[in-house]
């Protein structure tokens, strides 16, 4: 229903678009992902009409409605739920359960709705704007990072309700795993282009690393080409006998469009530096209590062990106890009652977003890194640097300029400084975009001690966690297992009746035997399909390679033909030279549209075994 065709926008010097076109069609819930800087907030911006691009267009239906998550708190109702009833369309404004529906399950307890929506934290004010955009019945929703103000649970339920929205979606978010639970097409703006695809970003990411391999491969062969031409200019150009075959080629060299080598892009590549540690525990926490008030206790009766290498994930709602949690462990809060016990040699490094309010605005990226301690040498600050992304000049940005973003990679360089033998991380990704999350778990798993780590982000939960302390119910207690344990054998309880339901209505529609046919027939129906084109493309490549080999034999021929001055052969040979070029071009293309064919359709059996599973 949004058609943007040739789209161009520059800042400064810097090209952000150029050319770009995408499309959204009727009933499509579109991931859009790029990496930060690259342009998605200003693509959203620009289709809202609030910043203005320098050439293209942007088709957008008459009368079409466009609901997007606003930051701007401005309320003018004494309640939550008569707040969020404005937003409901003209005929629906008694039908107040709609709105409870949704405040509910963004969050808010039946209490905080008939409180003053004044009352509440900037996170829980962005809520109630975000449910005033879930009501308001509009053609399309934009969402940019709408998981940055919720909780774990909410955002399980915001994915649930998307999942069933009717109208258009363009989702922005960092957590791979809430994108691809509600999401039907994923895009991405890559080198200044958009690419679309059906399906999921691991789909996105392939086709766009198979396209790329692809164009290398032509691009050096073109090079390749375009060398071998002018070697035999260079050498036949005073040749009467060969002027015409020369000039041919000059024209041809001509014609040819040089191909660019693809710039290398930046990625959070880097590891977290651990210490030796002998013992088997490195910390003990006993009948834990705290509370900012006596009587209002967040945590109390806690108690587990951190164990050497172990992965540790706290999750909750917000405003439970997570944070506050770390900030006992980080020693940065006294506990009301209960110990922490630590190994008398253990170092810890703790990340928290909040820290960067800390950093010195006057300092530069280099400078910050290297005043973490005084025994930080030059170079490796540097080197921290340049892992986090700021390679070059970019080390000398100042902090003043940063993006959150930015103040968060330079946060989690300052604690590469010095190793350590537990890593203590509060809400790491908030501002990382996707592939910088990636690197994160990878970094998280290549560490060689333990890690302690609150999130919301279910990606990194499936990846990491080993053990889970849990804010729920109303308490705060262990669960030795994996996040998939939890959710299989316990789960939330804003959601255990939901999915008893669920369960129970797959267990009525189909029985274990059904579901074992289905489940037979799709991988017969798969291999039927899938295997030919498998063939067909391991057929095809080895045509390419021998008639790579062939040209390959045939430019040896002529090299030594033009030594030998065998006129005759470098005109046989060159006619030779173009056919296979010809060919092969040919088989290049058909193995391109052979590999997106046989990509698309394995990745719709791998969608539909998973509605089987």
């Amino acid at each position: 229903m949004i058609k943007i065709t040739d789209l161009n926008k520059s800042f400064g010097g810097r090209i952000l678009f150029d050319n770009l076109s995408l499309n959204i069609n009727a009933k499509e819930r579109v991931g859009l992902v790029g990496r930060n800087g690259h342009g998605k907030t200003t693509l959203f911006k620009i289709i809202l009409g609030e910043m203005d691009y320098d050439s293209g267009s942007i088709n957008i239906p008459k009368n079409y409605k466009i609901g997007y998550l606003q930051q701007h708190i401005k309320f003018t109702k004494p309640t939550a739920v008569e707040e969020a009833c404005l937003a409901l369309p003209v005929g629906e404004k008694d039908e107040t359960w709609k709105a409870e529906k949704i405040l509910s399950g963004l969050g808010f307890s039946s209490s905080d709705m008939h409180k003053n929506p004044l009352e509440f934290s900037g996170g829980y004010k962005i809520r109630i704007n975000l449910a005033k955009v879930l009501l308001s019945n509009a053609n399309m929703l934009m969402l940019d990072e709408p998981n940055n103000y919720l909780d774990i649970v909410a955002i399980r339920w915001l994915s649930q309700f998307l999942r069933s929205w009717k109208g258009e979606l363009i989702l922005i978010t960092h957590d791979r795993n809430f994108m691809d639970s509600c999401i039907t097409h994923c895009a991405c703006i890559h080198r200044t282009k958009a690419r679309k695809v059906e399906g999921s970003t691991q789909k996105l990411y392939e086709q766009i690393d198979k396209e790329e391999e692809i164009y290398e491969k032509t691009r050096l062969n073109a090079e390749k080409k375009r060398k071998q031409t002018e070697i035999f200019i260079s050498r036949f150009r005073a040749k009467a006998r060969l002027a015409g075959m020369v000039q041919s080629r000059i024209k041809s060299l001509e014609k040819q469009d040089s191909m660019e080598g693809l710039t290398e892009l930046e990625d959070l590549d880097f590891s977290f530096s651990s210490l030796p540690f002998n013992a088997a525990k490195m910390m003990g926490v006993h009948n834990l209590k705290f509370g900012y008030t006596k009587d209002n206790p967040l945590i109390q009766n806690l108690s587990f062990d951190v164990l050497k290498k172990e992965r540790i994930c706290v999750i909750g709602k917000n405003g439970k106890g997570k944070s506050t949690l770390l900030k006992l462990i980080a020693d940065r809060l006294e506990p009301s009652d209960g110990s922490i016990k630590k190994h008398p040699d253990l170092k810890t490094a703790y990340f928290v977003q909040s820290d960067a309010a800390d950093l010195n605005p006057l300092k530069t990226v280099f400078e910050e890194i290297l005043s973490t301690d005084g025994k930080c040498l030059p170079q490796k600050a540097r080197n921290i640097a340049g892992s986090m992304m700021f390679s070059g000049n970019d080390a000398l940005k100042k902090i003043d300029i940063l993006s959150g973003g930015e103040k968060s990679r330079v946060l989690l360089g300052k604690i590469l400084v010095n190793p350590c033998h537990m890593l203590l991380l509060d809400e790491p990704t908030n501002h990382l975009d996707m592939e910088s999350c990636e690197g994160l778990i990878d970094a998280i798993n290549e560490f060689n001690g333990s890690v302690i780590l609150v999130t919301h982000n279910e990606e990194l939960l499936y990846n990491i966690a080993e053990k889970l302390i849990i804010f729920d119910r109303d308490k705060v207690s262990v669960f030795e297992g994996t996040y998939k344990d939890f959710l299989e054998t316990r789960g939330w309880e804003d959601e255990s009746g939901d999915i008893k339901n669920k369960n129970a209505k797959r267990e009525k529609v189909f029985s274990k035997e059904e579901l074992k046919k289905q489940r037979a027939h799709l991988i017969q129906e798969k291999s039927r399909i899938l295997k030919p084109l498998e063939e067909s493309i391991v057929k095809l490549e080895k045509e390419i390679t021998a008639k790579e080999k062939e040209l390959n034999e045939n430019t040896q021929k002529l090299i030594q033909a033009s030594m030998d001055q065998d006129v005759t052969f470098l005109v046989d040979g060159a006619k030779i030279d173009k056919q296979l070029k010809s060919e092969l071009e040919t088989l290049y293309l058909k193995l391109g549209d052979m590999s997106v064919e046989f990509e698309n359709k394995n990745e719709h059996f791998r969608l539909k075994m998973m509605e089987i599973d």
